[in-house]
């Protein structure tokens, strides 16, 4: 018996996840904020004490290596973007996505982000939903589907989560601090 298109992104999601929660399971706090190198981005407190992710409109060169934190704050904006989007929900921009701060508050809400998501994935039918045009990350292309965007969603997830894998056992070969 094959699998159903939902039922594959799905698969696909889940495996991603698995591994995703290997590392999330031993992220430490101290982890989060630290600068593997001399151009990094980082999440920084702002003077109402929220975080501000380094930003900049184009991609700068060299592209800075990001902080734990900045990834996950980034998984946290592009992912409630794209659940915002697929739950038919208005969009939220950039700057009102915030990062919750260091250790479990970052897992808990990325952990959220993921029982949202699955929650609008499962109440997807296999036909009509996933063929139709998705508004994101492509919007106003009509080759881009809403299957589409979740596969894009996926691989970024993937890749997200392989750039916290890394910087986490790059941590881990480091001399005491």
């Amino acid at each position: 018996m094959s699998a159903s298109r939902r039922e594959l992104l799905r698969w696909q999601f889940d495996l991603t996840w698995a591994l995703f929660e290997y590392h999330l399971e031993r992220l430490r706090p101290e982890d989060f904020l630290w600068e593997p190198g001399p151009l990094c981005w980082t999440v920084r407190r702002a003077a109402d004490g929220s975080w501000v992710p380094d930003w900049a409109d184009t991609e700068p060169d060299p592209v800075p290596v990001p902080t734990i934190a900045w990834v996950s704050w980034h998984i946290g904006w592009w992912w409630s973007v794209a659940a915002d989007h697929l739950h038919g929900r208005p969009p939220r921009e950039r700057t009102d996505v915030t990062w919750p701060g260091d250790g479990e508050p970052t897992v808990a809400w990325l952990r959220d982000l993921r029982t949202d998501w699955l929650a609008a994935l499962d109440a997807l039918d296999d036909d009509t939903a996933l063929d139709a045009t998705a508004p994101f990350p492509w919007p106003n292309d009509p080759q881009y589907t809403v299957a589409r965007m979740i596969g894009w969603v996926n691989a970024e997830l993937m890749k997200n989560v392989t750039e916290i894998g890394q910087l986490r056992l790059l941590l881990r070969t480091q001399p005491e601090r």
